[in-house]
């Protein structure tokens, strides 16, 4: 059965500004935090790191960077749905800025993620695309400007708001996470205050002089931004 994640959630993106026993280390640090804060925290891995966490972190909602729509069969070096599942993976992330895909592609993996039983986190550069993309019913959409991704300038209230208001009004039942240049708590509670259903943070997190602090920090901040609710 598909997990069903709770609201608001943090969401962690290691990309590979980490590898090896260091995400092991950032991951045990939120795997932590999440239990401490009882919040669901969203920890997109590469996959060379899923199996291992997944064993050793109970409280870290693991997802795949990617999959290709390939079946159990020839195939060598794409990445099969079946085997990121196997390997302990819940979800997987489609379309991120540093991995595109066509339309096409986004709704196929989509229904390909849902007939496996796992939840679809799928990215938008824009609100046009977003609202395109929601149309397929996504679990959670991301609305972040590549241009945002990696910096140190989020997005502006302007487009968060319409960007939430937009993806909900065409697919309700789809979370809408907010991220893109995050690195601050106050930036944390300010998404979450505003009405996103979780924040998520990449860079902010793995490049900071103490990974594990800042993850813990940030994760924090999500309980408070719904205090100041």
């Amino acid at each position: 059965m598909k997990i069903q994640i709770r609201t608001p959630f943090f969401e962690i993106g290691v990309k590979n500004y980490l590898y090896g026993d260091d995400v092991l280390k950032l991951a045990k640090s939120a795997d932590s935090a999440a239990k401490e804060y009882d919040l669901d925290v969203l920890f997109i891995c590469p996959y060379t790191e899923i199996r291992r966490i997944a064993d050793c972190c109970e409280n870290l909602i693991v997802l795949a960077p990617y999959m290709d729509l390939i079946h159990p069969g020839p195939g060598l070096s794409k990445v099969l749905p079946e085997a990121v599942k196997a390997a302990g993976a819940k979800g997987v992330v489609i379309n991120h800025s540093e991995h595109p895909m066509t339309l096409a592609d986004i709704a196929a993996t989509i229904k390909r993620a849902r007939d496996l039983d796992m939840f679809s986190f799928a990215c938008a550069d824009t609100i046009t695309e977003a609202k395109a993309i929601a149309l397929f019913e996504p679990d959670i959409i991301n609305p972040e400007p590549s241009e945002l991704i990696g910096g140190t300038d989020i997005s502006g209230m302007d487009f968060v708001l319409e960007s939430m208001e937009a993806i909900r009004s065409i697919s309700p039942k789809t979370l809408v996470e907010q991220a893109a240049g995050i690195s601050q708590p106050d930036q944390v509670r300010m998404m979450i205050s505003a009405g996103a259903d979780g924040v998520g943070v990449a860079s902010g997190i793995c490049k900071a002089i103490d990974p594990c602090r800042k993850a813990r920090e940030l994760i924090a901040a999500v309980r408070e931004g719904i205090r100041s609710k």
